[in-house]
């Protein structure tokens, strides 16, 4: 797998039904990954820990109780095999491929279409680390240290961009003058990360509308 590039890319699920076989800690970890991201999460597995059947008394997961049948993944968008049984973790692959369909198998990278990189999640901002499937132990580490770095200032910095990218679209003109705009505030001065760690939300909301009369005076 180490002399595999992956395709980096992020996945909308929101709607979208997503198979997990196995309903163990693991499938449990796999399923309330689909859930943060709004799928429409099935489970297929012959028991279950007692935090997917939380889950499924909710309502948030449906459970089928059963062995994984051929079949099984008609109409899904991805799965992911979650279980201890190197038989039905192959079957679930071999018809996934069949399908074209993305596939998961948990720890065992030659059977995957995808793999799950370690996520540092803060509000809209999401960061993926991978290290192919190498190490996932050296992954997680890497995580702890990136979430260190990046945090709540990031995350509120990115609302309020995207706040303004309303009115960056329907009055800059160009790609360009819309780069250029973001990327004042951003990378110039005073910093708005600085400002927000400050707790000084109020300057940053100046910063941008200083920004903004800026960029269109500039068009006049």
């Amino acid at each position: 797998m180490l002399d595999t590039t992956f395709y980096v890319a992020c996945l909308k699920l929101t709607g979208r039904r997503c198979l997990v076989v196995g309903a163990g800690d693991v499938g449990l970890e796999k399923i309330e990954g689909l859930l943060a991201c709004d799928a429409r999460v099935d489970v297929i597995a012959p028991e279950a820990c007692a935090g997917v059947l939380d889950l499924v008394s909710s309502g948030d997961v449906r459970w089928t109780r059963r062995d994984f049948e051929p079949g099984d993944l008609e109409g899904r968008f991805l799965a992911i095999a979650a279980t201890s049984d190197t038989e039905t973790n192959i079957a679930v692959f071999e018809e996934a491929e069949r399908r074209s369909m993305l596939c998961n198998v948990v720890d065992v990278p030659p059977l995957c279409s995808f793999i799950l990189p370690a996520i540092v999640r803060c509000g809209p901002i999401a960061i993926a680390i991978s290290t192919a499937g190498a190490s996932p132990a050296l992954a997680k580490r890497m995580k702890r240290e990136i979430a260190a770095l990046y945090g709540a200032e990031h995350a509120e910095l990115a609302v309020l961009l995207n706040d303004a990218r309303k009115w960056a679209k329907s009055t800059l003109p160009t790609y360009a003058d819309r780069r250029d705009f973001f990327e004042a505030i951003v990378n110039g001065d005073p910093d708005p990360i600085a400002l927000l760690r400050a707790g000084d939300r109020a300057a940053v909301d100046r910063l941008i509308a200083e920004r903004r009369a800026a960029a269109e005076a500039a068009l006049v």
